[in-house]
């Protein structure tokens, strides 16, 4: 099969198209031939040499895809050679086929498109999993997302829009803040000028954001409790900001507040799961009625890997960035 390989860790150009072994179904594995994969910041660590996939994954890069059933391994049932999925992965999703615990897989909502389906799984896994299962956002709470206009940040928006939320974003660009209103977000903060916590308490009343899904770190750790209203929960799922930073207990007392960091490349096969069955059960039903949908950027051949990871460093992207194989 083809597949994008790494020479060397480093930048965009050390991304290399070539053939490999095929991918094979193992016990309890549904192997899919792969329409488009979904391009993400972890891509991005891997291919940097910062963040090495779980034990066992494959080690070519791609956290989601969509695609056909193209063998089941043993086991397996519930799905048939032919069926249109799109599934959660710990890597390998940047091939012409991939192994999958069928734990994973998902069917293509009705009425998407298959290759948009590849911008879904890692996503909508990701937000459900930490706003709704972790964080517990309920109607008439106010969620605040940081890079709004990111893949994450555009289906947080919906989905908590969706559950009756308020919703708060940030982004760099008026233009992403425009798109972000669009899909549902009401308190708009451009983060090159203006400071988050003083928008929100402004729009809250002085109250605060209940959830706050941050991807930065350690730049806004301070902020982002100053930010919280009494009893809020800060979910951190990205360190672009940096690792380390003080965080005032005290703040967090006075508060009753949460400080909660996950991931969730590297749980265990029956959490993840348990995640991708939420998913099915929650969120599914929302895309087959129109109300969430993938935002897409662009689509890209699986050759010009390269291009897109360039394209999301730049943060020049509103969505998702997809590679068609």
């Amino acid at each position: 099969m083809r597949a994008i390989t790494i020479s060397e860790p480093g930048g965009s150009d050390v991304l290399r198209p070539a053939e490999v072994p095929d991918a094979v179904a193992g016990p309890g594995e549904v192997l899919v031939r792969v329409a488009a994969a979904g391009v993400n910041r972890a891509d991005l660590m891997q291919r940097q040499g910062a963040y090495a996939p779980p034990v066992g994954a494959s080690p070519y890069l791609g956290l989601e895809v969509s695609g056909t059933v193209e063998a089941l391994g043993e086991g397996v049932s519930g799905w048939a050679v032919g069926d249109e999925v799109c599934a959660l992965l710990s890597g390998g999703g940047y091939a012409e086929l991939v192994a999958v615990p069928a734990g994973q897989l998902l069917p293509v909502p009705t009425g998407l498109d298959l290759v948009d389906a590849a911008a879904l799984p890692e996503v909508v896994c990701t937000v459900w999993s930490n706003v709704f299962m972790t964080a517990n956002l309920q109607p008439g709470e106010t969620l605040l997302v940081h890079g709004g206009g990111s893949g994450i940040g555009t289906m947080a928006v919906q989905l908590a829009t969706a559950a009756g939320a308020r919703v708060a974003v940030t982004a760099g660009s008026a233009e992403k803040l425009a798109f972000c209103r669009s899909l549902g977000a009401e308190v708009l903060v451009n983060y090159r000028d203006e400071d988050f916590v003083e928008r929100l308490h402004a729009a809250t009343d002085g109250r605060g954001a209940d959830v706050v899904l941050d991807t930065i770190g350690a730049k806004y750790l301070a902020r982002n409790v100053e930010v919280l209203a009494v009893n809020g929960r800060l979910v951190v799922i990205g360190l672009q900001g940096g690792r380390k930073a003080e965080l005032d207990l005290g703040a967090l007392l006075m508060k009753r507040a949460a400080v909660i960091a996950t991931s969730l490349r590297h749980r265990p096969l029956g959490e993840k799961a348990a995640v991708v069955a939420a998913v099915r059960e929650h969120v599914w039903p929302l895309v087959e009625a129109g109300r969430v949908r993938p935002i897409v950027h662009e689509r890209l051949p699986l050759a010009e890997a390269a291009r897109a990871h360039d394209v999301l460093e730049a943060s020049s992207h509103t969505g998702k960035l997809l590679l068609t194989a």
